[in-house]
């Protein structure tokens, strides 16, 4: 399981997944998709436009990774968890070739995600990657559209060591005649995607060029925005319960997707129903883990950002709010580019509690303290993710503000 153990549980072919889908019937051939890769925003990007869906009125299956606290939270339907019986039955067909194939954790549960959502007769399913895109197991769908939301640097030791092979990696996705949607341009990369689209004689869009967001203003609420279309429309003071200032570029990425899908799926760019969609993401998709603020006084938000691109953005949303001081609970895994995200952490008015994720992954917090140092990082070692954030919370005044983040576990244990 990659989630718990890293590269050693990485499956660099869909051998397997291609296996385990043709015993169990090739669910995913019957699924209307949307396909979701990207360093950064894919998950937000993935349950706006599971939203949108819902609000149009279709029956959406949404597939993401990892998962926080249940492992269900991977596989929905119109904010539904996969029910327990399916996964017990599911696994209980599919144990003959769990065995012959031996496939890892998420080859099964991406072809049980495909069996639920086909089983369940879903309208549409919106599929994130798991890891990179050529070789994630998600990649054997034919969607509708795929959307590479940005790129950056993560996972180098699985997707290489530059941009341009990360971005090959994502373009992974790019099929033959389905459009394809760039979040962001990136001059460093973006000729990687303009070549694989035109090899695969796909028309090639990029986020910035159909649509533009203005006045975009977040709070702890959440955040309003005006967006103009590539096709005119204005739509002004739009409501959402995201917060985070980084969320624009996600919106602007998911908006887009709806301009180029509208041409496939009737209802998408109502704009009632984007009005609907966006005022409440988080309960129609059970979105959580992103700028989560989980009390006012003091100000303590749970963030996943655990990359440099991820925390540049978190550091841009900090020097927006006012405090005294920063309360960071920090810990992280030990495939990550520990020295570059610590160079980019704050120094001045900043206490860090630094832990481990309780994960085989996790990197060890004596070692974690002692890279810090090297930044001028201070801080002391706690012995579990709770009992760093329990004494963050003793520390705080009600000025200051407590942040989890550095890993997706990390804020799993106090989600």
């Amino acid at each position: 399981m990659y989630q718990r153990v890293g590269a050693a549980a990485y499956k660099a072919d869909l051998n397997n997944t291609i296996a385990l889908c043709d015993a169990i019937g090739n669910p995913q051939a019957q699924l209307k998709c949307i396909h979701i890769a990207g360093t950064n925003g894919k998950g937000s990007v993935s349950h706006i436009l599971a939203a949108c869906l819902q609000s149009a009125g279709y029956k959406t299956g949404l597939y993401v990774s990892p998962h926080y606290k249940d492992f269900r939270e991977r596989i929905k339907i119109d904010g539904h968890y996969i029910s327990e019986s399916f996964v017990i039955h599911f696994i209980e067909k599919i144990k003959p070739w769990i065995e012959s194939i031996q496939p890892s954790f998420f080859e099964i549960t991406v072809a049980m995600a495909f069996a639920y959502f086909t089983e369940a007769k879903i309208d549409y399913a919106v599929i994130e990657t798991g890891l990179g895109g050529r070789l994630d197991s998600t990649n054997i769908i034919t969607p509708l559209l795929s959307v590479i939301t940005n790129i950056s640097y993560d996972h180098m030791n699985l997707l290489g060591d530059t941009l341009e092979k990360i971005a090959t990696e994502k373009a992974g996705i790019i099929k033959s005649n389905i459009p394809v949607l760039i979040g962001e341009k990136n001059e460093a990369v973006d000729m990687v995607f303009t070549a694989k689209a035109i090899s695969e004689k796909s028309d090639l869009y990029f986020a910035s060029d159909l649509v533009t967001i203005n006045h975009f203003v977040s709070s702890f609420q959440g955040s309003t925005f005006d967006v103009k279309m590539g096709n005119g429309n204005v739509m002004r003071n739009i409501n959402t319960d995201l917060s985070g200032a980084y969320q624009l570029k996600n919106v602007q990425t998911a908006l887009a997707s709806l301009q180029i899908l509208d041409k496939q799926i009737n209802g998408l760019y109502e704009e009632k129903n984007i009005r609907a969609a966006f005022s409440n993401i988080q309960e129609r998709t059970r979105f959580i883990g992103r700028w989560n603020i989980i009390q006012r006084s003091p100000l303590i938000i749970l963030d996943s950002a655990h990359n440099e691109a991820g925390l540049k953005e978190v550091l841009a949303q900090l020097n927006l709010l006012p405090h005294e001081q920063l309360h960071w609970v920090y810990g992280t895994v030990n495939d990550k580019d520990i020295e570059k995200n610590l160079s980019l952490l704050p120094v001045v008015k900043t206490q860090y509690y630094f832990c481990k994720p309780s994960i085989p992954r996790g990197l060890d917090a004596q070692e974690l303290q002692q890279k810090s140092l090297t930044f001028g990082l201070g801080g002391s070692v706690y012995n579990s993710v709770n009992e760093a954030f329990n004494m963050a919370k003793k520390n705080a005044n009600t000025t200051d503000i407590i942040l989890v983040s550095g890993s997706i576990f990390v804020v799993a244990e106090v989600i």
